[in-house]
């Protein structure tokens, strides 16, 4: 099949074990970032298949209905940026694994990375020796700190067993079910969101983003918090009240902010509030970006290419395109 892979900004995927599984197929991976629907609609016109990586393209309806031979679309995770009815109505499928069975290891690991820098000041501490100086202040430590987790999911879970392993007491907030795994895992439950923020020196969120937790951080959330806490979020930047969180930090509740995820992605105007507080730190969504995870997440993906080119296709979102699929499998 004549697949295209979308994004591929550092040319990583031809490197890695994964992609022996797309062997026989005719593939073409672009480096760059294109999101002109006349431009893409041109380079896609033959393409059977759509690889994508999350979300940095956004696949609607002006571009779907002028790609003809398009007959699957093949990703990871949540998939906001696909208009998933377009596809249905053109009998295009859209296959998604949902991360089942296997946690982002590299979205834990980051949001630890960043809960260490920001405590410890390390940006602050590496600018002042380059800079000629010294040490540029006194940092904090995380044993014997709270550590809320708002969301107990795959990698809020692997989060918390990080903050138990520094000597955290960890609390948790999230769906009922999901508060009765923390409980068995011997982690205590907080009464409410209310008391996770006010009770918390570090609040993490793992929530996905779903209709019903758009905007499930509230302004009163945040002024909940304590005045040298820090709020860490590598899910979605959707979770939190539109500027809800800038007007926070001014307001000094939360003390620190340390974000991965932003409205609006990539993330290039240096004059963002965001990008100038010198209480936030801030990388660019590499959460989920290391060699690793990629080839666990697109050796599932690539499955599903696989899959669908045999006549089974896995993962269908859109089951009711099955019946009058493009060159139905």
């Amino acid at each position: 099949m004549r697949v295209a892979i979308l994004d591929d900004w550092f040319d990583t995927l031809r490197s890695l074990p994964c992609f022996d599984k797309l062997a026989g197929h005719d593939v073409t991976v672009f480096n760059d970032h294109v999101q002109d629907t006349e431009t893409l609609a041109r380079r896609l016109a033959q393409i059977e298949v759509l690889v994508l990586i999350r979300e940095r393209t956004e696949i609607r309806a002006p571009l779907l209905e002028r790609l003809p031979h398009l007959r699957l679309v093949s990703q990871r995770s949540v998939y906001p940026h696909i208009d998933v009815d377009a596809c249905t109505a053109l009998g295009i499928v859209v296959s998604s694994d949902q991360h089942a069975g296997t946690p982002s290891y590299a979205a834990a690991e980051l949001t630890w990375a960043l809960v260490l820098a920001a405590m410890r000041q390390l940006p602050e501490q590496v600018r002042s020796l380059q800079a000629g100086l010294w040490q540029a202040g006194v940092g904090r430590s995380l044993r014997g700190k709270t550590l809320g987790i708002y969301g107990y999911g795959r990698i809020g879970a692997v989060v918390a067993g990080y903050g138990r392993a520094f000597g955290m007491h960890v609390v948790v907030w999230s769906r009922s079910e999901s508060l009765e795994r923390a409980r068995a895992d011997g982690l205590t439950p907080a009464r409410d969101s209310a008391e996770l923020f006010s009770g918390s020196d570090v609040v993490s969120l793992h929530l996905r983003l779903v209709p019903a937790t758009r905007g499930i951080v509230s302004a009163g959330d945040l002024a909940r918090m304590r005045l040298d806490a820090l709020l860490v979020n590598t899910s979605r930047a959707g979770l939190i009240q539109p500027g809800a969180l800038v007007t926070a930090l001014r307001g000094g509740r939360p003390g620190m902010a340390a974000l991965d995820v932003f409205e609006t992605e990539p993330l290039r105007d240096p004059t963002d509030p965001l990008l100038s507080m010198d209480n936030v730190l801030c990388t660019p969504h590499i959460g989920y970006v290391t060699r690793e995870e990629w080839d666990v997440q697109f050796s599932s993906v690539f499955d599903q290419v696989n899959a669908y080119a045999a006549g089974s296709p896995t993962n269908v979102v859109n089951p009711d395109v099955l019946k009058r699929a493009r060159g139905r499998p």
